[in-house]
């Protein structure tokens, strides 16, 4: 486990632009809100994933094209979902899924969730990873590992999710020293819960880390709530606001 401290950073981060990368909403049918929020323009967008059924589903799906198509027609990065099952889902497959995602949705590259983190896995992701870039011209890689990795996969991935989970878990996380060398574009937090209050805390934290991409959310997890990611946070006109341009009514 790398030494980790809260103030790697120090106070040259709170000068970090913010972006949102979108951990991917339910299907454009279930919530078509959603997927016409991302569309408007002044939303400081870095990416957006697409996951149709945990993956591209088995056939084109019109609904998931059209929403697509509208992000990529407003210069916003639409990145496939592939479920890496913590490395034990076999490359075939994930490479397979890769190719559907190209032939129908025209992704821009894609995240891999739950991405090992550990040492030993690195030379596997490393291969998937070379692979996707060969498939994809500048193609974007997010590797969802939802903690910090072994310092070697930050020249793997073109950004690493170093924190998915809880704002109870968020408001007390601590940065590994690594990161430090590496500029905050390479690094993206995900937090679920997070009160309207403490909007602004979370920005800190953010910067302070060193993040400059990032997903709040006032939605949780757990107790039949379901994804948080699946919908909309009640507050998105309000953390667009201070992290844009500004979404207007």
């Amino acid at each position: 486990m790398p030494h980790l401290t809260r103030t790697t950073r120090g106070a040259a981060s709170t000068e970090v632009r913010i972006g949102f990368g979108v951990p991917g909403f339910a299907h454009p049918l279930v919530a078509p809100v959603e997927w016409a929020e991302l569309a408007r323009p002044g939303t400081p967008l870095k990416w957006v994933v697409l996951n149709v059924a945990n993956g591209p589903g088995e056939r084109p799906d019109p609904h998931c094209l059209e929403a697509a198509g509208r992000l990529r027609n407003a210069g916003v990065r639409v990145l496939g979902h592939l479920d890496t099952m913590y490395g034990a889902r076999p490359f075939g497959e994930l490479v397979s899924d890769a190719h559907r995602y190209l032939d129908w949705y025209l992704v821009d590259g894609f995240r891999l969730d739950r991405c090992p983190s550990g040492r030993a896995a690195l030379p596997e992701v490393r291969r998937t990873v070379t692979t996707l870039r060969a498939l994809v011209d500048d193609a974007h890689i997010v590797l969802g590992h939802g903690t910090h990795p072994y310092p070697g996969y930050a020249e793997t991935g073109d950004e690493l999710v170093t924190f998915a989970g809880p704002w109870s878990d968020y408001r007390w996380s601590q940065v590994a020293e690594w990161t430090a060398d590496h500029p905050p574009e390479r690094f993206c937090h995900l937090v679920h819960g997070v009160p309207r209050g403490h909007l602004d805390e979370a920005l800190r934290i953010a910067r302070w880390q060193g993040a400059s991409t990032i997903y709040f959310t006032d939605r949780v997890d757990g107790a039949g709530a379901g994804d948080p990611w699946e919908s909309m946070p009640g507050y998105w006109d309000d953390i667009v606001s201070r992290v844009g341009t500004g979404v207007s009514e």
